[in-house]
């Protein structure tokens, strides 16, 4: 078996190819380099969203065959971890929703920003699962033993930020904003180590609090307000370092005390 740092390398360009490569088109239409309609290339675009767990799958089954793809949905499985970590997967929302409704209240931003719809809450379950057996189920566990949780948390959230950005970009996200969502991943992925390390290595709470994110829609109120994106990119890092100087290791609590 290679090593586990080859290994994780392979996921995230597979990761990012199969991504990149099928929503890349829209993005070139809708910009005219593309002849079409860019709504033609929509199917494309949402296959691309598979690209963590085809690739998760592909190297699983690729270093240990169906008993290494098995023991990647496993994790999903283990339902029977502590409750204050699924009560910790669900306190970001509930608060965010809170923070931002107050804020809706006041007039500083819109009720997109803060309502949960039934649409969001399908999606994200969906996405939640995709997204997790990939960036946690596959390559934190993985660079973490190399390179301690903290730092494999950071490098996952900046390839995790990459990822997104034929999303961003199809949605004319602009510059400014694109930046604030660096540290909207890596608190999210400080935050989803965290409860993953807590939890044992379940992915259980991990994809409910990543559900949880769709149903803030803190992103619906971009481009014209990042505040909401803001508030829940702080929420994400604070909750994370939290966890980081409680509950993990000295050398990470350490590096948590320096951020």
């Amino acid at each position: 078996m290679a090593p586990a740092r080859g290994q994780v390398r392979w996921f995230f360009m597979l990761t990012l190819a199969i991504t990149w490569g099928l929503q890349l088109p829209a993005v070139l239409a809708q910009r005219g380099i593309l002849p079409g309609d860019p709504q033609s290339y929509l199917p494309l675009a949402g296959l691309g969203l598979l690209g963590p767990l085809v690739a998760a799958v592909v190297l699983s089954w690729r270093e240990g065959g169906g008993a290494g793809v098995r023991a990647l949905f496993a994790p999903l499985f283990q339902v029977q971890v502590g409750f204050r970590w699924y009560l910790l997967a669900l306190a970001p929302p509930v608060l965010l929703t809170v923070m931002l409704a107050v804020l809706g209240w006041a007039g500083r931003v819109g009720p997109s920003a803060y309502v949960p719809t039934a649409s969001a809450a399908v999606f994200g379950a969906f996405i939640s699962v995709v997204e997790e057996v990939g960036w946690r189920g596959y390559a934190q566990p993985r660079l973490a033993a190399r390179m301690g949780p903290l730092g494999a948390a950071m490098v996952v959230g900046v390839v995790w930020y990459l990822w997104h950005l034929p999303m961003f970009a199809g949605q004319g996200v602009p510059l400014e904003t694109v930046l604030v969502m660096v540290l909207f991943f890596c608190g999210g992925a400080l935050l989803f180590a965290g409860i993953q390390d807590g939890a044992r290595g379940s992915l259980a709470p991990v994809v409910l609090a990543h559900w949880g994110a769709h149903l803030n829609n803190s992103h619906r109120a971009l481009p014209a307000d990042a505040l909401p994106l803001v508030i829940h990119a702080i929420v994400y890092a604070a909750l994370g370092l939290w966890l980081m100087r409680r509950y993990f290791s000295p050398a990470a609590r350490a590096a948590a005390r320096l951020l």
